[in-house]
C-alpha cells in the first residue's frame, strides 16, 4: 500500500508518498481499504514542528479522520467486510491515517450513513466531535440557551453551528464578511463580522461561548457571558492563568481534548440522518496532491474542510 510520510519537520514539501507494508489488525481492530482522508489544521502544525510533538519525532504518518470499506476485522462483532464506515481512530495517538489502508479499533468507527458520501464522511469526525463535545458534553447546551460560536466559518465553526440550533440553542456566531452568507446558510440567527465589529461591544448575556480562534478572543469572551456562563475552548484549554481568571469572575471555563467518543459520533450520524447537519468540503485533492492541499491549510481562513481522495 501507499503512505504519506515525512522523515523531517518543514513545509509542505517534506511530505512523501512511498509504499508499506499492509498493517495487521490487532483483536478488536478493523482493516479498512480507506476512500477518503479529512485535513485539520493541527496536521500542518505537527509536520511544521510548530505544535508540541504528539507524534513524536519524524518519521511519522499523520492524520485521523477517515472513510472506507472495511476489509477485515479479528475478533469483533462490530463490523463485516464490505460495511462502509467512518471516524477518528486513536486520537491523540497515531493513527497513521495518511494511507491507503489503516487499522483501526472498531469501537472508534461507526457506519457511514447512505446520505453522506465517504468524501463528506471524512470531513466530519474531528470537527464533529470537537463541536460535540464541546457544546453537548462540556458546555450543556439546551433549548433556549444564547450561544457564541467564535470563528463559524471554520472546520469546527460551521458544525457547531448546527449542534447549537439542534439543541434548541439562539446562535450567534462570529465570522469575516466574506463568510456572513456561508455562515448563515448553516442556521446562525446572527453573524458578527470581527473585521469590522467588535464581538465584544455587540452581545451580552451569552449562556456559552465555543472558541475556536485562540489569542485574545478567549479572554475578552468574558465580557460577553451572562452571570455562571461557560467558555468552552478548543485553542486555549491548557492555558490556566485564563482559567484562573474566569473563576475569579464566578464563570466556568472548559477546555476540549477531543477524542474518539463512539457515542458522540453516533450522535453526528443521527443528526446527519435527520438533515439537521451537514459537512462543507471547501475542496478535495487526489493522494498525490497532499503538498498542495497542506499549502492551502498553511494558509487558513477556510470554510469548512479540505479532504484528500484515494
Amino acid at each position: 500500500m501507499r503512505v504519506i510520510t515525512q522523515h523531517r519537520l518543514g513545509g509542505p514539501e517534506v511530505l512523501t508518498i512511498v509504499d508499506a507494508p499492509e498493517p495487521q489488525p490487532l483483536p478488536t481492530e478493523v482493516l479498512v481499504r480507506v476512500k477518503a482522508i479529512g485535513l485539520n489544521p493541527l496536521e500542518a502544525l505537527l509536520r511544521s514542528g510548530e505544535f508540541p510533538p504528539l507524534l513524536g519525532r519524524p518519521p511519522f504518518i499523520l492524520g485521523w479522520d477517515i472513510s472506507g470499506v472495511v476489509e477485515e476485522g479479528s475478533l469483533t462483532y462490530r463490523f463485516r467486510p464490505g460495511d462502509e464506515v467512518f471516524g477518528m481512530p486513536l486520537f491523540p495517538r497515531a493513527a497513521s491515517a495518511y494511507a491507503e489502508v489503516v487499522s483501526a479499533p472498531a469501537l472508534h468507527l461507526v457506519r457511514k450513513p447512505v446520505s453522506l458520501s465517504h468524501v463528506e464522511a471524512s470531513a466530519l469526525p474531528v470537527v464533529g466531535l470537537t463541536a460535540w463535545q464541546g457544546l453537548v458534553d462540556l458546555g450543556g447546551v439546551t433549548e433556549g440557551d444564547r450561544v457564541l460560536v467564535h470563528g463559524g466559518g471554520g472546520g469546527v465553526g460551521h458544525v457547531a453551528v448546527q449542534i447549537a440550533k439542534a439543541l434548541g440553542a439562539y446562535v450567534i456566531a462570529t465570522a469575516g464578511g466574506s463568510k456572513r452568507k456561508f455562515v448563515e446558510g448553516f442556521g446562525a440567527d446572527e453573524v458578527i463580522d470581527y473585521t469590522a465589529v467588535d464581538f465584544a461591544g455587540a452581545v451580552r448575556d451569552i449562556d456559552v461561548v465555543l472558541d475556536t480562534i485562540g489569542g485574545d478572543t478567549a479572554e475578552r469572551s468574558l465580557e460577553v457571558l451572562r452571570p455562571g456562563g461557560h467558555l468552552v475552548t478548543a485553542v486555549a484549554e491548557g492555558d490556566a492563568e485564563l482559567a484562573a481568571k474566569y473563576e475569579a469572575a464566578g464563570m466556568r471555563f472548559s477546555g476540549i481534548a477531543v477524542d474518539p467518543d463512539p457515542v458522540a459520533l453516533r450522535g453526528l450520524v443521527e443528526l446527519v440522518e435527520q438533515g439537521r447537519l451537514r459537512v462543507h468540503v471547501q475542496e478535495t485533492f487526489p493522494f498525490e496532491r497532499v503538498a498542495d492541499a497542506h499549502r492551502l491549510l498553511d494558509g487558513g481562513h477556510l470554510q469548512g474542510k479540505l479532504v484528500l481522495t484515494i
